[in-house]
């Protein structure tokens, strides 16, 4: 008597991956989706410029947002004080380990041009080296 050991009914051990596959696509456009959507700092409605760079990703600049009220926010939150907001942006640089000081500015179209001074200025006081300034790009007619 012989006994058959790699028969066509033994089992296979491999595990199937077209679930697991699946799961990884779904994953992935629900990021591809979502990504986008995210933005730094307070909601405000930009300007329109001809001229717009690529912003770059969330959470890889610090952000001041000006609403059209005058309300100051570094990245989401609010700040009482605008005196005290070279103090808060170094503190938050410090928090994020960031070395370039560099700060992206988004002011609210109708935020009133002496705010939006007073806060550029309160940024420098800080010691940073750049500011840019946000916008949108505007539609132009051909399009």
């Amino acid at each position: 008597m012989s006994v058959d050991v790699g028969g066509a009914s033994s089992a296979k051990s491999e595990p199937n991956v077209v679930p697991l596959c699946d799961i990884l696509l779904v994953l992935l456009i629900i990021f591809m989706v979502v990504t986008p959507m995210i933005q730094q700092g307070a909601n405000v409605a930009l300007a329109e410029s001809n001229y717009t760079d690529n912003l770059p990703e969330p959470g890889q600049m610090i952000t001041v947002a000006i609403k059209a009220k005058g309300e100051v926010y570094l990245d989401d939150k609010p700040v009482d004080n605008i005196d005290k907001l070279g103090e808060l942006i170094i503190d938050r640089m410090e928090e994020l380990q960031r070395t370039d000081k560099k700060v992206l500015l988004r002011a609210d179209v109708d935020v009133e041009y002496g705010r939006v001074v007073d806060v550029m200025n309160a940024i420098r006081n800080a010691d940073i080296e750049l500011i840019g300034l946000v916008t949108k790009k505007r539609a132009s007619a051909l399009e």
